[in-house]
Parts: structure tokens; C-alpha cells; sequence
């Protein structure tokens, strides 16, 4: 009868401001956690080879500066058979920053490049990759030391740009 649909009606002011003062109050707190459930995943070379874009249903990786990004939503440009397929599956960060499919700049490896080069990949590498690609690990060597110990100077990305939107 009555009392139903006064429950249903608009909610006093008082109560409102309850509702809302929880949520406000928590929201800066929980932007700034990182998500428990993501721990920061080493791969190894191998392990990051088996992301090459070969099999089907895997998903495919890339490694920048030691980064690992997932490029699956990028499959017409990174899956098998497509232009830059010979990019994943390794950390590719020369050939990024050269703008070179040549196998020889597919490496880690960034001796030698010239400021503009190194400019080019810092730009590829935040605006194209951190922007568009979540971030799925870290390549042993960005992680570890020479000897395999744990590098101390070790510091996650954060991807405060990161919008999957860009995608669609």
C-alpha cells in the first residue's frame, strides 16, 4: 500500500549525503593502489618467445626497454603474418627506436643509437605502447642483475595515460 511506496520515493537529504561521503572519502585511496591481484611477472627469453603470435588463442607480447606489453588487441599489425610480426616475442627495443625490422636491431640491445633514435623510441615507447598496451611484466634483465640477483633500482611502470579505448 502507502508505506511501499513511500519507501521508493525520493531519499531525504540527510541520507543523501551519507551516501555519497563514503565514496568521496575512499576514491583517493583506492586511485593510487596498485591492483593486488597483478604481481610483477618476470619473463624469461624463452618464456616471452612462446608470445611470438603463432599460436592460436595465445595472447602476444612485446617487450620495450625491458617492458613487456600485451599487443593481442594489435593482432593486424603484430599477429602471425602480419607486418610487424618479427617485433614480438622478444624485447625489440632497437629495432622500436630504429624504426627497422632488420633480425640484427630485433634485441635489447640500445649501444650506439643516436640521440634522435633514442628519442624516437622514449616517444614510441610512451605514447604508442604505454598508451595503448597493458603492461603484463618485465623482462629478467630489466629485473635482474648481471649475476641474477635482484636489481634493487627495479621500479614498475605506471600507466597513467593507459586507455584501452583507443583501441576501438
Amino acid at each position: 500500500g502507502m508505506a511501499g511506496a513511500a519507501a521508493r520515493g525520493p531519499l531525504p537529504l540527510p541520507c543523501l549525503l551519507l551516501l555519497l561521503l563514503p565514496a568521496a572519502s575512499a576514491e583517493p585511496e583506492l586511485r593510487f593502489r596498485p591492483p593486488a591481484e597483478a604481481p610483477v611477472r618476470l619473463f624469461t627469453e624463452p618464456e616471452l618467445a612462446r608470445y611470438d603470435g603463432h599460436q592460436e588463442g595465445q595472447p602476444i607480447y612485446l617487450a620495450v626497454k625491458g617492458v613487456v606489453f600485451d599487443v593481442t588487441s594489435g593482432k593486424e599489425f603484430y599477429g602471425k603474418g602480419a607486418p610487424y610480426n618479427a617485433l614480438v616475442g622478444k624485447d625489440s627495443t632497437r629495432g622500436v627506436a630504429k624504426m627497422s625490422l632488420d633480425p640484427a636491431d630485433l634485441t635489447h640491445d640500445t649501444t650506439g643509437l643516436t640521440e634522435e633514435e633514442l628519442k624516437s623510441l622514449d616517444d614510441i615507447f610512451n605514447n604508442v605502447y604505454k598508451a595503448k598496451y597493458p603492461i603484463v611484466g618485465y623482462t629478467s634483465r630489466r629485473i635482474l642483475n648481471e649475476d641474477g640477483s635482484p636489481n634493487l633500482d627495479f621500479k614498475p611502470e605506471d600507466q597513467p595515460h593507459f586507455s584501452i579505448k583507443d583501441e576501438f
